[in-house]
């Protein structure tokens, strides 16, 4: 297991296997870029003195975003080896470039078993961003690979001027509680279906919550029998084309005096194929990600609790999996969900705002202060945002809260808008139920989606963040972001509680 600690000190001088520093270009007179060594890493550069930058462009170190380069140092300083950083321009060294640049070198310290992190780490805010740029860039899913096992870092150390401010200490604390139930996010993500039904998803929570015995988060499964009790249709109808039955798993956490409640709700499909509204081939390999957001939830909630925000929060996970059989919900089937509201499918394949619809309306029935919901819901918002954003849309308050905890946490969103037209559609274009679940209309789907949803609230706070883009990497890692599932919106969400909590003192 790896220790993590903050502590001033010089990176020239701190014994390691490897030191970790940021270089970045600075343009001269001439247009040529000047190779400057980041905050942070200043010994090193004054330890090699007039060399620095020759040595390193004799490597053919160029200092682009996410360059790599790893020198023997040979006495030089005290570490072993250096591990050089790109970190592109000198202007602009947000605390997002210093996370992707955590995040690469998380990938490249080979063997090392102890690293010193000099990279900026000037404040709270710098600090956070290099602990969690580390923390999840180090991620692999091994469960399926023979012989994957690797001996974790055992010491990472990062160097920081302000290593002995409580914000900073905090900071540290912060990042290491989200990780840690981030990391069981992603494997969950990436276990594949056949071993993922939504009884599977459930055990795995329950196991995880009695691995946190004392955490404070009470766990509780509704099964087929109790969600037809609740006349959960959505849950039930998406579900029934399975063999493998839907369930619900909600989670508690309540401490004392808490200065506000809210719910966070998401989408839990286990596996989508899309039902009788088949999907093509296509787009079926990677569907196992589909209850990306019942585990961006559950790993919040885990996270507040550890750190012990005094603000109450439920979280609701509507788990089923979506499949073709003859039981299976049909084009044109009306649902009745649990707040009563009948609802007229068109669309199998836009089944999470069905199961979501239950879950919302539960978790109105509680008044929260705000209700959070995030699931992998709609393609086209991957066509409006691209693959690294999420769309976000809701109530004023509750999106502008969102915003500003994921402008901390370094998560990308895009306010995206509900026209009152669109919700009026979802009122009134079904010919024999309350609402119509999906129009066909190509244009402006994720909107329609969005206004759906907005129907099961109760006109409580309310906003919605649609994760299908940035959920799931299909590709090469890139700055802190794995392959395979990401965690999105895990540190947005305890962020945004955290932010309740310090706001209502």
């Amino acid at each position: 297991m790896t220790t993590y600690s903050l502590r001033k000190g010089t990176p020239d001088k701190t014994r390691a296997d490897l030191v970790v520093i940021g270089v970045s270009q600075n343009p001269d007179a001439k247009g040529a870029n000047a190779l400057e060594v980041c905050p942070g890493g200043e010994a090193i550069a004054a330890a090699y003195g007039r060399k620095f930058a020759p040595l390193l462009s004799s490597m053919g170190f160029s200092g682009k975003t996410g360059e790599v380069l790893r020198v023997p140092t040979g006495g030089t300083v005290k570490s072993a080896q250096l591990l050089v950083i790109g970190m592109g321009p000198r202007d602009g060294l947000t605390t997002e470039k210093v996370r992707r640049a955590a995040g690469v070198a998380a990938r490249n310290v080979g063997n090392a078993a102890s690293v010193a992190l000099a990279l900026p780490a000037i404040d709270a805010a710098h600090v956070r961003a290099v602990a969690d740029g580390f923390l999840s860039g180090g991620y692999r899913y091994t469960a399926y690979k023979s012989g994957a096992s690797k001996e974790p870092v055992a010491e990472v150390a990062i160097l920081s001027d302000a290593a002995r401010q409580k914000d900073s200490i905090d900071a540290l604390a912060t990042a290491q509680a989200v990780a840690a139930t981030m990391s069981a996010a992603r494997d969950w993500v990436n276990a594949p279906a056949n071993d993922f039904a939504p009884l599977d998803f459930a055990a795995a929570i329950t196991e995880f919550g009695k691995q946190r015995k004392g955490s404070g988060v009470k766990i509780k499964v509704y099964d087929v029998d109790e969600l037809t009790e609740l006349n959960c249709g959505g849950i039930l109808g998406v579900g029934m084309g399975s063999e493998n039955p839907p369930c619900m798993v909600k989670l508690t956490w309540q401490p004392d005096k808490p200065r506000g409640h809210i719910a966070l709700v998401g989408k839990g499909i286990t596996y989508d194929s899309g039902g009788l509204t088949i999907k093509p081939g296509g787009s079926m390999a990677t569907m196992k990600f589909d209850m990306a957001g019942a585990a961006a939830v559950v790993a919040a909630i885990y996270a507040i609790a550890e750190l012990k925000l005094p603000v109450a929060v439920t979280a609701w996970a509507p788990m089923a999996e979506n499949m073709i059989s003859g039981d299976a919900m049909r084009p044109g089937d009306v649902l009745t969900m649990h707040s009563g509201k009948t609802v007229e499918v068109l669309n199998t394949d836009a089944e999470g705002r069905l199961v979501l619809a239950d879950a919302l309306a539960l978790a109105a029935e509680e008044k929260p202060d705000a209700i959070i919901n995030i699931a992998t819901l709609t393609g086209p918002c991957i066509v409006a945002l691209g693959e690294k954003i999420a769309g976000l849309f809701g109530t004023d308050d509750a999106v502008a809260a969102v915003t500003t905890a994921a402008e901390v946490s370094g998560e990308l969103v895009w306010r995206l808008p509900i026209p009152e037209a669109t919700r009026e559609q979802v009122r009134t274009e079904s010919k024999v139920a309350d609402l119509l679940q999906h129009n066909w209309v190509r244009w402006g789907s994720a909107l329609y989606a969005a206004a759906f949803l907005q129907e099961f609230v109760d006109g409580l706070p309310f906003a919605h963040l649609d994760i299908a883009g940035p959920a799931y990497n299909s590709g090469g890692p890139w700055g802190h972001v794995p392959s395979g599932g990401t965690g999105f919106g895990i540190a947005t969400m305890v962020q945004y509680v955290a932010a309740v909590a310090q706001n209502s003192r």
